[in-house]
């Protein structure tokens, strides 16, 4: 069976920890930023683990190792 391919937008989006969780940046970070309180924009430059079950699954088929 031929390897499979690294999906490149999931390994762009998402970082896998050692201990296996996804790792994602929150929604909404470059559009209408001067309206959003400094707090939520500092909150936006932080990652945030992805706590949908089926995503981390997915996460981990799709983006294979290049996703480290």
């Amino acid at each position: 069976m031929p390897k499979l391919k690294t999906h490149k937008g999931t390994a762009k989006r998402f970082r896998l920890t050692k201990n296996g969780k996804a790792m994602r940046l929150k929604a909404g970070r470059s559009h209408l930023r001067r309206k959003k309180s400094s707090s939520k924009n500092s909150d936006f430059r932080h990652v945030v683990p992805t706590t949908v079950k089926a995503t981390v699954k997915l996460v981990k088929q799709v983006a294979g190792a290049a996703a480290k």
